[in-house]
C-alpha cells in the first residue's frame, strides 16, 4: 500500500457508515493522486444475478455528468446516420465497423444502433458483449432514435447492471467536480437502483454501498439516508 492511500484510510472511521454528503466529502478528501480521480461507486443488491426475474439493469443521465468525454460509434443508415452525425456521433457507419472491430478496434466507449442494423451487429456479439458494449434496448442503446442517444450519452448517460457477484460497479464523476455535485450524481444514482428493485427479490435490498475515488480507500454510506 502507498504511503498516500495509508493517509487517506486514517480519515476514514472503517465501521462507521456515513452519509451519502459526508461519505463524498470524505472520497473527495482521499483523492491525493496528480490526475483527477474517478469517483465510483460499488452497491451490493440482495437479489441472485443468475435469475432473469432479478436482473437489476437501466441507464441514467447523471444531473452533472461523468466529466469524461464519451466517444459514441453509432450503427445507422440515412437520415438516421446523418442525424446522429449532426448530433456529435464520433463514428457512424454500418457493415465496414463490424470488420473494423473484428480486427480489434475500439477506440469508442458507448456503441448505440438503429432496431434494423441489430442483424448486422449481431456477429459482433462476442466481440462486444464481454466489454459490456453490446447496445441493448434497455439501455437505450438500440433506438430508432440515435441523435438522441448520442446527445444522453455525451451528456453523462451511463448503464448500471449487476455483475456476477450481485454487485453494480458505477462512476458518478471526477474528484474536481466537488462534493455537491457528486452527492448529486449519487442520489440521482441510487434513486434509480432502488427504483429498479425486481419484483422477484425478497428480503433486504441494498445490503451495501460504498463509495471510493480511483486510488483511495472506500467509505461505507447510510444508505437509508439517500435522497
Amino acid at each position: 500500500m502507498s504511503k498516500k492511500y495509508i493517509e487517506s484510510a486514517k480519515l476514514i472511521e472503517r465501521t462507521k457508515l456515513y452519509d451519502p454528503q459526508e461519505a463524498v466529502e470524505l472520497v473527495c478528501k482521499t483523492a491525493t493522486a496528480k490526475f483527477d480521480e474517478t469517483i465510483e461507486i460499488h452497491v451490493r443488491l440482495g437479489v441472485d444475478s443468475r435469475h432473469a426475474d432479478q436482473q437489476v439493469r437501466g441507464a441514467i443521465v447523471l444531473p452533472n455528468g461523468t466529466g469524461k468525454t464519451v466517444r459514441t460509434l453509432v450503427f445507422a443508415r440515412g437520415a438516421k446516420a446523418d442525424a446522429a452525425k449532426a448530433a456529435g456521433a464520433d463514428y457512424v457507419g454500418a457493415e465496414e465497423f463490424v470488420a473494423q472491430i473484428q480486427g480489434g478496434w475500439f477506440d469508442f466507449d458507448v456503441v448505440i444502433a438503429t432496431p434494423d442494423m441489430m442483424g448486422v451487429i449481431g456477429r459482433l456479439g462476442k466481440v462486444l458483449g464481454p466489454k459490456g458494449l453490446m447496445p441493448n434496448p434497455k439501455a437505450g442503446t438500440v433506438t430508432p432514435d440515435p441523435a438522441k442517444a448520442v446527445q444522453e450519452a455525451k451528456a453523462g448517460k451511463i448503464e448500471y447492471r449487476l455483475d456476477k457477484t450481485n454487485i453494480i460497479h458505477c462512476p458518478i464523476g471526477k474528484a474536481s467536480f466537488g462534493a455537491e455535485k457528486l452527492a448529486e450524481n449519487f442520489n440521482a444514482l441510487m434513486t434509480a437502483i432502488i427504483k429498479a428493485k425486481p419484483a422477484a427479490a425478497k428480503g433486504q435490498y441494498i445490503k451495501s454501498c460504498v463509495i471510493a475515488a480511483t486510488m483511495g480507500p472506500g467509505v461505507k454510506v447510510n444508505y437509508t439516508k439517500i435522497g
